[in-house]
């Protein structure tokens, strides 16, 4: 399979591809959960609109190119977040993403979101692993490879990270790795 399919189907949730018609959502998201993203990611820096609108034209070209497959994470017909498998973990790997709004935190629903994305990417041709990656002082964006029987395979400093330093980080990044053939177990 080349691309993985625009619409994936959770129990509580939907992973959509994202559209040019999610930009306002996404900014209110964004915009309503600043505090909650600012520690860890750069969607909180900046005007919300611009950083959505910015998130969702890349995600469209990423796409196209086959470099990501980025979805809005969709709750009872609300974007809630997004999330989504990148091209640039090596030759052969998935990188898996993700971030929510502060008021659907701590409800399982990255996790069931990252399980489907791992359904997905496994299904991908030529794909033989995923990894997520995150810093070490963000403990919960730990949990999530954990619930999902991922292995913890390294940590390494900033210099090496793919995004700038955010406040919160700590400058050393987590990786977990799961192999394409193993299932995406849920631990919780």
């Amino acid at each position: 399979m080349r691309r993985p399919s625009a619409i994936l189907l959770c129990d509580r949730l939907h992973l959509r591809r994202w559209q040019v018609e999610d930009i306002g959502a996404a900014a209110r998201a964004i915009r309503d959960s600043h505090d909650h993203l600012l520690p860890w990611s750069p969607l909180a820096v900046g005007d919300s609109h611009e950083v959505a609108t910015r998130l969702v034209t890349t995600a469209l070209s990423e796409w196209e190119r086959d470099e990501a497959y980025k979805y809005a994470i969709v709750v009872e017909g609300l974007v809630v977040g997004g999330c989504g498998l990148m091209r640039r973990a090596g030759p052969g790997g998935l990188e898996i993403g993700y971030w929510l709004h502060a008021d659907w935190t701590g409800r399982g629903l990255v996790t069931e979101a990252v399980a489907a994305l791992v359904t997905a990417g496994c299904a991908l041709d030529g794909v033989d692993w995923l990894e997520i990656r995150h810093d070490a002082a963000n403990l919960a964006s730990a949990g999530v490879p954990r619930r999902l029987g991922f292995e913890e395979v390294r940590l390494r400093t900033a210099p090496d990270a793919p995004s700038p330093r955010m406040p919160g980080e700590s400058g050393v990044v987590v990786a977990w790795r799961k192999t394409a053939m193993a299932a995406p177990r849920s631990q919780t």
